[in-house]
């Protein structure tokens, strides 16, 4: 009689388990949908349904009336996917390839310059070149008018390296260094090595983050707002026909046509992923991570001089905004004074708490989220969660304000009325970051042995229970790199949110973005200094998590 209890015991707990189980699964595969294929398809309806009636009178006039934005946008995209993938291809093979400590130095500088808010680029270019700017105005003591469209190419371009240089780093990392070693015992120089080897193997990764530059400058809409002067692009257009114009239809249509490039390029993204790891090295030895090939002859050291550039550059800009937060012209000379600290307060208040605190939200819950989507689709392999993956993805490639404008028209009426709401921005800092997670949680639970799972099932523990004792333990650093991320995307983030927020629930992003408008540079950096500090002190915290957690494995 007993073990028949118990086995109905054990009955209702595993229908009670299942339950639960499927509950999960359909609340993160509805969440993907609701909150980003929907906001998508909303803007493609506001686009084509005017007055509850289906037209097209939007697209028909646009190319025509957008015709000097659309060129303008594809002059600065091109220029600025040239000279950012050059500089990127420049950085990444003498990085790759110099002595293991100064290598650390570099990418560290290198990931610095990722944590930094918007606009900070931006922001240097005014204090260095501006009408009176350290360098135009102080020291060579010129008035020039360094707006325009060669300042936004200067700036994007700048902005964009550090990512690009990382990914390309990571792509010469997998590549068998043995195809290195060859071609230098068959006496070829580190000049026909770098030109001959080297850059042919990284085509298809020099190519994602060409794809990736161009689609990232046809979005940007903040660095064309502060420095672009009377040059105007499609993405400055689509924010102003909602902030100044209310013209939501056309904002939409805009957003479309800066669309169409960002998935053709997406679609070649994937297929190019698949390609960056045809050749790599399976069984390299642990010295060939060292320096390989030295920088001698003509191209290694033009390769140098561009780093170094690009290092000097970064360096300048940074010290220019942290100079700028804590001095002020008197008498045609800078002082160094804490005025532009205090003055600060009056304008972020509660905006930096309510950032941080968004921040957190954002963090765990879109690296849960992440994870789960992971879990499903690599563990469980449920049947769609391909497709779910794939909707969960575009908001990489989608424009921010596209994204924002999105929950705009998706939001705003019975039953999912959040607009005006702290509820619609984090739900939408959430998805937007969502790849992010979803990719890394993919990454190491894909390495989890299979056995390890069947050997669990086999001794009868439940998929949740698989999923609480075995995946979650072992994907601990895939939930903190998640969480660092989102963390660090939330608190410079602006693109997307910049529709959401209301004028009294501003984050700091956006504050400073107001304040660099108006003119008060100085403001503006001692708000960009916060928030570079903030982030910084977050990725060191949880980045010795993730070591801890390295070692003890």
């Amino acid at each position: 009689m007993k073990i028949k209890k118990d086995r109905v015991s054990n009955q209702l707990d595993t229908r009670f388990l299942n339950l639960i189980d499927k509950l999960i699964l359909i609340i993160v595969v509805l969440s993907v949908i609701i909150f980003i294929f929907y906001p998508m398809m909303a803007v493609f309806k506001e686009s084509f349904v005017i007055d509850g009636k289906l037209t097209l009178d939007i697209y028909r006039s646009l190319f025509s009336k957008n015709a000097k934005l659309l060129s303008n946008s594809l002059l600065v995209a091109v220029l600025t996917t040239i000279i950012s993938t050059i500089f990127s291809i420049a950085v990444s093979i003498y990085v790759s390839f110099s002595n293991s400590k100064y290598r650390k130095i570099f990418i560290l500088i290198l990931m610095l310059t990722m944590i930094s808010p918007p606009f900070v680029s931006s922001l240097a270019y005014i204090s260095l070149f501006g009408r009176r700017g350290f360098i135009t105005h102080n020291i060579l003591g010129l008035t020039m008018n360094t707006y325009g469209w060669k300042g936004i190419v200067a700036m994007q371009s700048l902005g964009f390296t550090s990512l690009n240089a990382l990914m390309l780093i990571g792509v010469i990392g997998g590549i068998d260094k043995s195809l290195f070693n060859s071609s230098l015992d068959l006496g070829a120089s580190s000049s026909y090595t770098i030109r001959r080897i080297v850059i042919p193997l990284m085509r298809p990764g020099i190519i994602v983050v060409a794809l990736l530059t161009f689609v990232r400058s046809l979005a940007d809409f903040g660095t064309p707002i502060i420095i672009g002067g009377s040059f105007n692009v499609l993405s400055t257009h689509a924010y102003l026909n909602v902030v100044a114009y209310s013209d939501l239809p056309m904002a939409a249509a805009i957003s479309i046509l800066l669309f169409l490039p960002a998935i053709i390029a997406f679609v070649l993204y994937r297929i190019l992923m698949k390609d960056l790891n045809v050749i790599s090295g399976s069984n390299l030895r642990e010295e060939s991570k060292e320096q390989l090939l030295s920088i001698e002859g003509f191209f290694p050291r033009l390769l140098q001089i561009i780093t170094f550039i690009f290092l000097g550059m970064m360096i300048l800009q940074y010290t220019s905004i942290f100079m700028s937060a804590i001095t002020k012209p008197k008498f045609g000379k800078l002082y160094f004074t804490l005025d532009n600290i205090k003055e600060t307060k009056n304008y972020i208040s509660g905006s930096f708490i309510r950032s941080i605190f968004y921040s957190l939200i954002t963090g765990v819950l879109g690296s849960i989220i992440g994870f789960l989507i992971s879990y499903y689709l690599e563990i469980r392999k449920i049947k769609g969660m391909k497709t779910i993956d794939f909707i969960s993805t575009m908001p990489y490639i989608i424009p921010g304000t596209f994204f924002g404008l999105g929950y705009i028209l998706a939001f705003n009426k019975y039953p999912l009325e959040l607009t005006g709401t702290a509820l619609i921005v984090i739900l939408n800092c959430i998805y937007k970051q969502l790849p992010l997670p979803t990719k890394v949680s993919s990454a190491v639970i894909s390495q989890i042995n299979p056995q390890v799972n069947e050997a669990a099932k086999d001794l009868g523990a439940h998929e949740l229970y698989l999923l609480k004792d075995v995946v979650v333990p072992m994907s601990k650093s895939a939930f903190l790199l998640s969480f660092v991320n989102n963390f660090t995307a939330t608190m410079t983030t602006v693109g997307s949110i910049i529709f959401l927020v209301y004028p009294g629930r501003k984050l700091a992003t956006l504050v400073m973005f107001d304040a660099i408008q108006t003119g008060k540079y100085r403001i503006g950096s001692v708000i960009a200094c916060m928030l570079i500090v903030m982030t910084l002190i977050v990725n060191l915290i949880f980045s010795k998590f993730l070591l801890e957690e390295k070692d003890a494995n």
